[in-house]
């Protein structure tokens, strides 16, 4: 029997091989265990579904942040930022997108060790409301991460991540573009930070950069692998367009005034999207919000240096929907014929407060109408009786019969409130001392050494080796602390 503890693909260093214990004769209950799983098993269908109803059509939220952070530090509090007071049971996905975020060799190589500052900031708010960090991606100062609530792991494959580089003619990482992509329910979603080149005049040569990344960047996957084969884009950043033509007076009065609206027809990105093939199909909500580029520090008022540059919409969110996405049936079909995807704008706004950077940052919520090409996980699975520090646990599973399974797969326990997929408290690798129950169902034991001496509530995670993800999440269940007189 070969050793997977230190091997580079399993979850290496942590745990230990898990056996039959001591417990286990006196929870195991083979006779009744089959109807026992099959009625937890719906409840368990049933709890997860009941977030969004059990139709095949959901809702399902996206909250995004686009925000030049000038190399600064995080601020205090992200609380307005992610609307954590007035939206957390509408967002089923965060994304956050930032540049210029410190890369001066020794920040840049102590994040490559550890989690940056950034990384850590938002995943303390979020964290901590079920939000679980799936993808990140960095090249040089541009940062890319993606949240998502657990409920939705078990139905959130396919991730993989990309960047392209393309300052200092494509060797510098300073601008360019980095992208992560997902299925969510089956439809293909790819989320695109990019940072274009600076100044009034490289309007031309920014078009330029967004087509080279378009080009250059791919995924290594079958699926979609270039960024206009996903169902749905999303591109954001410090595109760095400006607002031509008009002076720096008119501009701050239109401003001054909430006169928005004279400004949009010499907004560069607008005027680019009514001209340049390449932007073809890309919405974008209407600017209704002050200009985000350039404020004096800590402050909401506009640049006041001897250079006192022009207010610009330099930061902005829009989106981009396949044709293949947006139904595309027969003309007999009639208008009412419904689309696998849409997309509803319900927030396009910047945060003001924010003054660790020259720019403000910038929001998007949207809801998609999505139709669920699935609606199991590959993997269910749930603990067997109470728990208790000290016994083993037992863990009941079942496998889609499309499953492509390893023997590097594993079960994390997870403490409620955990970060990501290696943010476990202990594992155990699911062909070690597999037993079959019934038919399809089977059952690992935990060691009892390892269910956690100080209790608290759990999840636990089947991890897929060939899928690179979670892919089955049971119900929370709660470990009693171990207390004097309950050791064993």
């Amino acid at each position: 029997d070969r050793d997977r503890r230190g091997g580079g693909r399993g979850p290496a260093g942590r745990g230990r091989r898990s056996g039959l214990g001591p417990a286990a004769a006196a929870v195991f209950h083979p006779l009744p265990l089959a109807t026992r799983w099959r009625m937890d098993l719906c409840h368990h269908v049933d709890g997860l579904t009941m977030v969004r109803g059990t139709r095949k059509a959901i809702r399902f939220g996206l909250h995004i942040v686009t925000w030049n952070v000038g190399t600064a530090g995080p601020p205090d509090d992200a609380t307005t930022l992610l609307q954590l007071e007035t939206q957390t049971r509408e967002t089923d996905m965060y994304i956050i997108g930032l540049q210029e975020v410190n890369a001066k060799v020794p920040s840049f190589l102590a994040d490559m060790v550890f989690n940056d500052p950034w990384t850590i900031f938002f995943t303390n708010f979020l964290a901590p409301l079920g939000y679980i960090k799936v993808s990140s991606i960095r090249m040089q100062g541009l940062l890319l991460l993606v949240y998502v609530k657990y409920l939705h792991l078990p139905y959130v494959r396919d991730l993989r991540t990309s960047y392209t580089r393309t300052g200092v003619y494509g060797y510098w990482g300073n601008k360019g573009g980095v992208a992560a992509r997902l299925s969510v329910y089956g439809h293909l979603l790819c989320f695109l930070n990019c940072h274009l080149p600076a100044h009034l005049n490289n309007s031309g040569q920014r078009i330029t950069s967004f087509q080279h990344i378009l080009a250059a960047l791919q995924f290594t996957s079958d699926k979609a692998p270039a960024i206009l084969d996903h169902d749905l884009l999303f591109w954001f950043g410090d595109l760095n367009f400006r607002i031509a033509d008009h002076g720096l007076r008119f501009i701050r009065e239109s401003i001054g005034r909430n006169r928005f609206h004279l400004l949009w027809d010499k907004d560069q990105l607008n005027k680019a999207k009514t001209m340049e093939p390449v932007l073809s199909g890309f919405l974008e909500g209407q600017l209704l919000f002050k200009p985000t580029y350039k404020f004096n520090l800590d402050s909401i008022d506009y640049d006041t240096s001897e250079k006192k540059r022009k207010p610009a919409w330099t930061d902005r969110i829009l989106w981009r929907i396949s044709e293949h996405s947006q139904g595309g049936g027969s003309e007999s079909q009639g208008c009412n014929a419904k689309k696998p995807l849409t997309v509803n704008l319900n927030i396009y706004d910047s945060q003001m407060e924010y003054g660790v950077s020259d720019h403000k940052p910038v929001l998007g919520t949207f809801s998609l109408e999505l139709e669920k090409r699935f609606l199991e996980p590959l993997v269910e699975l749930q603990p067997e009786g109470e728990w208790m520090p000290g016994y083993d646990g037992i863990i009941s599973y079942c496998t889609a019969h499309d499953y492509p399974g390893s023997t590097w797969d594993w079960i994390g326990l997870y403490k409620v409130g955990f970060r990501s997929d290696r943010d476990y408290v202990t594992y155990v690798w699911v062909k070690d001392d597999e037993l079959t129950v019934h038919e399809d169902v089977y059952q690992v034991y935990l060691n009892g050494e390892d269910v956690p001496e100080g209790g608290g509530d759990f999840f636990l995670c089947y991890y897929s080796s060939n899928m690179e993800g979670i892919v089955g999440v049971s119900r929370s269940f709660q470990v009693p602390p171990l207390t004097a007189g309950t050791g064993v």
